[in-house]
């Protein structure tokens, strides 16, 4: 039942199905941060960082620094636009695969990204594809949230830190207080969740710097093809349950 991860339905969301989305997308993410920053010395995802960045060559009127890093975050923000106004459109439809055929044209992205770079790579050309690389990004992070109702940001680790320090928090003032009436059991998987998402993204980005240094740009598009696997599969196992429904 781990397709169910990829589909938006009517019932709840089981924490089960938030971990796999976080095991899957936050491992993702962290292996795609790894590769650009083995390539490029820079993370297409970390936008708090490059935030603080630019507000440092704002201060040195280093203005085409300035329009690079200005690029990144709106490029970041376009990416979650973008994502978000397909999910209306495909939900307004009753389209219940619309997150398997977002993560399957990222996939179809990253592939052709990956294959340029291999085909035609030129250092003149990196600010380009790490602006790329943070719209996709914004795409990414702007899934996995509203796949899982905010409780998965596969890229946002910054936040999902404190949002592990809050649920750490609930959990132990509910045992101390030995409180029946507080969801001990409810924050617990919350927490395991979003510790998920972070080791996640952890190993991801171990496993991401290593991809880099033996196989190049070629882990850029595994990681391409992954996304493309695990969406197909999803959709055809969707459609096979629909049609049994129907029949």
């Amino acid at each position: 039942m781990g397709y169910l991860m990829l589909i938006k339905l009517k019932r709840t969301r089981t924490h089960d199905e938030d971990r796999n989305l976080a095991m899957w997308l936050a491992t993702a993410a962290g292996v795609l941060n790894a590769i650009a920053l083995g390539a490029f010395g820079f993370f297409p995802s970390h936008m708090s960082g490059n935030t603080s960045q630019l507000s440092s060559e704002v201060s040195n009127v280093n203005f085409r620094d300035i329009t690079f890093l200005a690029t990144i975050l709106v490029a970041f923000v376009c990416g979650a636009v973008t994502a978000r106004m397909v999910v209306i459109g495909g939900l307004a439809n009753g389209n219940r695969i619309i997150f398997c055929q977002i993560l399957w044209v990222e996939g179809l992205a990253l592939i052709a990204l990956s294959l340029f770079e291999l085909f035609f790579f030129s250092s003149a050309n990196n600010r380009e594809v790490i602006v790329i690389l943070g719209f996709l990004m914004g795409v990414h992070n702007s899934t996995s949230t509203q796949l899982s109702n905010g409780r998965v940001r596969s890229t946002h680790i910054t936040g999902t830190l404190t949002d592990a320090g809050i649920s750490l928090a609930s959990v132990l003032a509910a045992l101390f207080r030995r409180d029946p009436s507080k969801n001990v059991s409810g924050q617990k998987r919350q927490l395991w969740t979003h510790l998920t998402t972070i080791f996640s993204f952890l190993i991801g980005g171990i496993v991401g710097l290593m991809m880099f240094k033996h196989l190049g740009f070629k882990a850029m598009a595994m990681v391409g093809a992954i996304l493309v696997l695990v969406a197909t599969l999803a959709m055809v196992r969707t459609l096979i349950r629909a049609k049994r429904t129907a029949a």
